[in-house]
């Protein structure tokens, strides 16, 4: 379980976070939303690892967390996707999801083309490409999902921000369509950062983050109608930015 106690996160001119609190069971698929600037981002930021509260604790599987950084975070099974994936000039793809598998040895190439055609691409095309310029965004994208599907039981919690950023609707159909399969067939918990009606259409919980804040927070059946009918301004289906 994940639990946040008391989040806050200021910055010299700007408070970020105030007063954030939240548990997340295991084996749920929770979808974090709001306005731009409510904080969505940095709270995904916090619980990875990539800052620090300026006060409060994170709590994972009854852990205390807050000062520990990433690479600690993900050998306690903490995966996190990147809303703009990281470029690695030289490696390849094989490369790369190799060393999300957290394996000593190589995967084989079998091994990874049943991760790339889990997340719609032609395994052939990409296994010796380079992780590079020359891969569009949703390529990318669908890259680092599969690197986190190859971790398998060792992902305890992924979170995944803004996956919809950038990519093609073919590619965002097919992120649905992987979503839907780790929410039916992973025993980890997924956080989504997401602004995107059928992201939030799937999810188990709802979070609204609003002014650094959670605004509500409970069952999608619950919180989801509220989303769609009361003007929380900004829109369900709007673009991404960093929070």
């Amino acid at each position: 379980m994940l639990e946040l106690k008391n989040i806050y996160f200021q910055t010299a001119d700007r408070d970020i976070l105030h007063d954030v609190s939240l548990q997340i069971a295991d084996n749920r698929f929770v979808v974090i939303t709001g306005p731009n600037g409510s904080g969505k981002t940095t709270l995904a930021r916090l619980i990875m690892g990539i800052e620090k509260p300026s006060q409060g604790q994170i709590i994972f599987n009854g852990q205390d967390i807050t000062d520990l950084g990433i690479t600690e975070r993900a050998r306690l099974g903490l995966s996190f996707a990147f809303q703009q994936p990281v470029r690695f000039k030289g490696l390849t793809v094989t490369d790369l999801i190799s060393l999300a598998a957290g394996m000593d040895k190589k995967l084989s190439t079998a091994e990874v083309c049943e991760y790339l055609s889990e997340v719609g691409l032609c395994a052939r095309d990409y296994v010796n490409r380079e992780v590079d310029g020359k891969l569009s965004g949703g390529e990318l994208k669908r890259i680092e999902i599969a690197g986190l599907l190859a971790r398998g039981d060792q992902t305890k919690l992924a979170l995944f921000d803004e996956p919809e950023a950038g990519i093609d609707l073919w590619s965002f159909n097919n992120l649905i369509e992987v979503f839907t399969n780790l929410r039916n067939q992973s025993a980890a918990s997924i956080i989504v950062i997401s602004h995107q009606e059928r992201i939030l259409a799937i999810a188990d919980e709802l979070i609204v983050l609003s002014g650094g804040q959670i605004a509500s927070q409970g069952k999608r059946e619950t919180i989801l109608p509220q989303l769609i009918n009361i003007d929380y301004k900004y829109n369900c289906k709007g673009g991404a930015r960093n929070d």
